[in-house]
């Protein structure tokens, strides 16, 4: 925050107190004149150090700092003082300002010139808030220069002389603080929606000169986000749930025979200890207590490995002369990767292919029947689908059955609207040959089973039969053939699986593999599978509420000829006289069959799915399950990511109807920007982020009205399961209501996300040098595919009217030409590559991401060079003031206090040798850098 006074306030929206906000817009600038240097034949280095003192507690507490300007004995400083909250002043505060004189950058060997201390209230009190003292040598004798300390407004214009802040520019009248054109711009401090998500803000406060010698005010803030915790935890909660149901519908299965009793219980096993593990993460997690990121030096510690790594928001507002203030918002956090885990064989991308290679050769070793990816996908959308039908399905039946109870034309004719939309929706989920095929397969594994012809296994015998989909790719059932055999291999009386036999059992893994079948003479003949029965079962729910349609449209057909008959002075007698349970009576034995149809077809379409999971696990027990947690870990820090900047947009862009008609109509576009290098284990955590963005396709986010305004009913809640998340985002009532009704009326909001990598670190040059970079080429050229589809999608639903404005005027469409070219050209560490793809973001308003293996160095100096290149492209920075503006941001600035947070040292953690192999601009200021944990 960067006011001098703060303020409870209750919000414009009614009733939410405890927000901080700034009584007046102020930040502090200091200048020095006649500074006297130790040496006298040399002009000071100076820098001003401010401290805060505490009137009752005489307390001195170190605050800020400003840059150092060189060889200059009337400096003007860059770098404003702000005063956050956990520095609350009154007009009793005292300020103590220090001048040193900094003999080298990295301030550590600073020498003492004077300082200088005043009260709030002095300010306040003075003409134009504007103060020069006198600065005093240590021993308190003479003046060693003076220095000149200004409190400036947004609105309020100052000239100063300019000469004192390079002697290159020409000596002229410039205004200190600039007027804005509009307030009406988003600001953190006077938005009530950022207080159930964001908090701990840093502010730092610049003052920069354009191109035409005027100055514009720049103010950087970063905080942190709740949802680093909050989201993980959810989801590990949601984990829990529904592994336990898994292992129950395993429990339902009924009876198995003994080999595939062997093969649950080892996997409900496996299912036991990811919920051990997961609720013990989940107790430490809750023992944590007001703390909102996870700092870098904590990557690997084993109960944090849920948490996104150093999760911050940093938004740089702009205010110009006779210009609109801008705002540009980025979320920075360690990439998503499990580094508990380690990268010994390298993340989720490579792990995930050389998985599902080896699965293969797993199911016909332990005699398992594989199921592909797709498959499996399928089998849990099934279950998915239906956990949310039936319920809502019977729900439905209820409410016509009501509506024929009142006699209501109007409500049984909607109710039975929407009672066949979802029936319809659900006999479609199951018109599926896997559904079917598992059935068969699940006949096969119970106890006694034997086929119907034993000359043919009973897939072939479907496969006579003309029940089993012929896949163009494979043109292969899903089930691939009996436990133990190919699909190409016949199955013979003699080795028919009989699954009474207690040999039919495979031995432990590692003992050489599963023993031979026996064929025994005296099998007990179970009932025969009959494969016409799933169809029936199936296609019964289509006939009963083809029955219900039938009977109302025959009772409401009854009702009207009754009228039409009667005369119209005894219509009023009918009416009254009609008993209404007549429709209800009729209706119920309809109803209440098409529910039982519901339930049967259920209950076998579960046991069905279940059971293609149960081979799923099976055949790659342990490094399915390990697979699977590593999985859990990574999409959990992707998503509270996600989440975060998706909070943090629509709490941007809620008064632009633009922005909200591109949301509902297409969705968002999150774009990441990744440093990670391809060498070493910084491939694995590439190759686990690869994945774990890739997996955020499968969110989506919704707005809802929040119960209360209490700030707990205003935090984001995800619910669903693996392969489908939602997040829903609640609003205070007032706000919900100016939203547009289709998003109102709970319309799911989708994010499109994309991933860009270049390496800019010394392992990158090697890796471009002797090693491979075809993972980072790959994924640039995969999300460049996907970015330019996501703007062909846009461009046809959205007019282009609704995008924002940029002073920069290159087409959307030549930047992605230019990404394209880019892309796919051989250059090394081609950062133009990021560049463009965050310009790109940016125009289509869009959601940005940086992240390096921390989000703490090379993250720094990519986000200070997009400010300073966006205050250059955008507001006309002075190009003498670029460099000094980068230096400044990194020196002081919001990510130097980043650096700070994670591992309490001020120095970004690169070396000498290391900075000689980056690009020149991703370069810190020197005595910013040195030997420090990452």
């Amino acid at each position: 925050m960067c006011p001098l006074f703060f303020l409870m306030c209750t919000d414009k929206y009614g009733g939410w107190t405890g927000m901080l906000t700034e009584m007046t817009k102020a930040s502090c600038y200091t200048a020095c004149n006649d500074l006297v240097a130790s040496g006298r034949d040399r002009k000071p280095n100076a820098l001003v150090q401010v401290a805060v003192i505490d009137p009752h507690k005489q307390h001195l507490v170190t605050h800020a700092c400003t840059e150092i300007v060189e060889a200059n004995k009337d400096p003007l400083f860059l770098t404003g003082v702000t005063f956050p909250s956990e520095h609350p002043t009154s007009p009793e505060t005292l300020v103590k300002l220090t001048v040193y004189d900094a003999k080298d950058k990295s301030q550590e060997s600073n020498s003492f010139l004077g300082s200088a201390t005043f009260s709030v209230g002095d300010l306040l009190r003075a003409k134009d808030e504007r103060l020069t003292l006198s600065l005093r040598s240590s021993d308190g004798g003479c003046s060693a220069g003076t220095v000149v300390v200004s409190r400036l407004k947004m609105g309020e214009m100052e000239e100063v002389d300019v000469d004192h802040i390079t002697t290159d520019i020409p000596s002229q009248k410039c205004p200190l603080v600039c007027e804005s054109a509009s307030h009406a711009c988003v600001d953190r401090e006077n938005n009530p929606l950022t207080g159930p998500v964001f908090k701990n803000p840093v502010c730092k406060v610049y003052r920069f000169q354009t191109v035409d010698s005027k100055w514009m005010l720049v103010r950087e803030q970063m905080e942190e986000c709740t949802l680093s915790f909050s989201i993980p935890k959810q989801l590990l909660s949601l984990y829990i749930q529904e592994d336990m149901r898994r292992v129950q519908d395993l429990r339902e299965l009924g009876e198995l025979s003994p080999h595939w009793d062997n093969l649950r219980k080892e996997v409900m096993t496996r299912y036991g200890g990811i919920i051990s593990s997961y609720q013990e993460t989940l107790a430490e997690l809750d023992k944590i207590t007001g703390r909102s990121f996870k700092p870098s030096c904590c990557k690997a510690q084993k109960s944090l490995e849920f948490i996104p790594i150093n999760l911050h928001t940093q938004r740089m507002r702009v205010t110009c002369p006779r210009k609109t203030d801008a705002f540009y918002d980025i979320v920075t956090v360690g990439a998503p990767a499990a580094h508990f885990q380690g990268f010994k064989c390298g993340g989720l991308q490579r792990l995930l292919s050389r998985y599902e290679a080896e699965k293969k050769s797993f199911s016909t070793a332990y005699q398992c029947i594989y199921y592909s990816p797709e498959h499996t996908a399928k089998a849990q959308e099934v279950l998915s689908t239906m956990s949310l039908l039936q319920p809502l399905i019977t729900s439905l039946a209820d409410q016509l059955l009501q509506a024929a109870q009142e006699h209501s034309s109007t409500g049984i004719k909607d109710a039975l609207k929407n009672l066949s939309d979802k029936t319809e929706q659900f006999v479609h989920t199951l018109k599926d040959e896997l559904v079917k095929s598992a059935l068969l397969a699940l006949h096969t594994a119970q106890p006694g089973y034997v086929s119907k012809n034993q000359k043919q296994t009973p897939v072939q015998a479907g496969q006579h039969q003309g029940h089993i989909h012929q896949h163009s790719d494979q043109n292969q059932s899903p089930v691939q053939g009996l436990p133990g055999h190919s699909p190409a291999t016949p199955v013979t009386e003699s080795t028919l699986v009989c699954n009474n036999v207690e040999g039919s059992q495979t031995t432990t893994r590692g003992e050489g593999g599963p023993l031979p079948l026996k064929h025994q003479d005296s099998i007990p003949h179970h009932k025969e599978y009959d494969e016409e029965e799933w169809d029936r079962v199936w296609a019964n729910v289509a006939k009963c509420l083809n029955c219900v349609i039938a009977m109302v449209d025959k009772l409401q057909e009854e009702d009207n000829s009754k009228q039409e008959t009667v005369p119209e002075q005894q219509l009023a007698d009918v009416i009254t006289s009609h008993n209404p349970g007549d429709w209800r009576e009729q209706l119920c034995p309809l109803v209440t069959r098409l529910k039982e149809c519901v339930m049967e077809v259920v209950e076998k379409a579960k046991k069905a799915m279940t059971f293609v999971l149960l081979q799923e696990a099976a055949c790659s027990i342990p490094q399915g399950f390990l697979l699977q947690q590593r999985r859990d870990v990574v999409f959990s820090q992707a998503l509270a990511a996600l989440a975060c900047g998706f909070v943090m947009r629509l709490y941007a862009g809620m008064q632009d109807k633009g922005f909200m008609r591109q949301l509902h109509l297409v969705g968002l576009v999150a774009q990441f920007e990744s440093l990670l290098s391809t060498y070493s284990e910084e491939i694995g955590m590439l190759e686990d982020m690869e994945v774990g963005i890739s997996d955020l396709q499968r969110v989506l986010f919704k707005i809802t009205e929040a119960k209360t305004d209490d700030l707990s009913d205003l935090q984001p809640l995800v619910c669903g399961r693996r392969d489908h998340f939602t997040v829903e985002v609640p609003l205070p009532r007032l706000v919900f209501q100016t939203l547009p009704e289709e998003i109102k009326e709970g319309k799911p909001l989708r994010v499109f996300p994309v991933l860009f990598n270049v390496g800019i670190n010394e392992q990158q040059t090697i890796a471009e040098r002797f090693g491979d970079i075809s993972l980072q080429e790959r994924i640039n050229q995969k999300n460049f595919e996907m970015l330019e589809a996501y703007y062909k999608s846009l461009s046809e639903k959205v007019p282009l009217e609704c995008l924002p404005c940029f002073q920069t005027q290159t087409d959307i469409k030549e930047l992605l030409e230019t990404l394209g070219q880019n892309v796919v050209t051989k250059k090394r560490k081609n950062v133009e590559i990021l560049w463009i793809a965050g310009t790109i973001c940016r125009r289509l308003n869009g959601i940005r991401f940086t992240s390096c293996k921390s989000a703490k160095d090379r993250t720094s100096m990519s986000v200070t060079l997009e400010q300073c290149a966006l205050l250059r492209d955008e507001h006309q920075l002075s190009k003498d003031f670029f460099i000094r503006a980068l230096d400044c941001m990194r020196r002081e600035g919001c990510r130097i206090e980043n650096v700070q947070k994670n591992i309490r040292c001020r120095k970004y953690a690169f070396n000498m040798l290391q900075l000689m192999a980056f690009p020149k601009c991703y370069r810190p200021p020197e005595g910013t850098y040195g030997k420090a944990d990452s």
